[in-house]
């Protein structure tokens, strides 16, 4: 059934405006998005058949457009409406908010908003007050699918002029992979050491993918 042709009280747009988004389902939410079907389906239908292509919605808000108009239905400008709301989203993510860095996992899941969906590698560098208050984080780098470079000088620099005590680096895997190449060892090693050289504290090295995260060891800490 067309959306046009259900009852006034079911349809999604009016749900929303009456009782809240809270109340409209992830394909109904979708389908507000998409603004319309695609020959004979509603836009409900489309929803659900883009969410079920995608896995899962977690999968669909990191598509980029390209591959959103590769879905059945979605054309060009269904796919830009989609992937400026998906972007949009993960920009409210970016904010760190004056957040602390006590562990590894913190330093994963401030940096993992810049690193996620994304088919470069990308490095971050979260740089934190003597408590360990976050005054800064940025992607220093961007290379290809499987490798960017991670300039020890530059790092250090970059912590040292943004009066920081305290920083820890992170970077993504394109491939989905968590395993630490000889290069991510090697670099957690000449950090640790340059840092202590200048007096800054090295937090750690972690890997981002879309699903999880994992320390770079080195072998004083394996």
């Amino acid at each position: 059934m067309r959306v046009k042709d259900m009852p006034l009280s079911d349809r999604p747009r009016e749900r929303l405006l009456t009782g809240g988004a809270e109340a409209l389902a992830d394909r109904e939410l979708l389908a507000l998005l998409l603004g319309s079907g695609h020959r004979g389906q509603s836009a409900i239908d489309l929803a659900s058949q883009v969410i079920a292509h995608c896995g899962d919605l977690h999968e669909l808000i990191h598509a980029d457009a390209h591959r959103l108009q590769s879905l059945p239905g979605v054309g060009p400008a269904k796919a830009a409406r989609l992937a400026a709301a998906f972007q949009l989203l993960r920009r409210t993510q970016e904010a760190p908010e004056r957040r602390r860095v006590g562990c590894s996992g913190d330093l994963a899941a401030i940096a993992a908003p810049l690193l996620w969906g994304h088919r470069r590698e990308r490095l971050v560098v979260v740089i934190c007050d003597p408590a360990g208050t976050v005054i800064r984080r940025t992607v220093l780098t961007e290379g290809g699918s499987d490798h960017t470079a991670a300039p020890v000088r530059e790092i250090i620099t970059l912590v040292l002029a943004s009066g920081g005590a305290l920083f820890g680096i992170a970077h993504n895997h394109p491939s989905g992979s968590l395993a630490p190449s000889p290069a991510d060892v090697e670099i957690t090693e000449r950090l640790q050491e340059a840092a202590s050289t200048v007096g800054l504290r090295f937090l750690d090295h972690v890997i981002v993918t879309d699903a999880a995260w994992k320390r770079v060891s080195t072998p004083d800490t394996s």
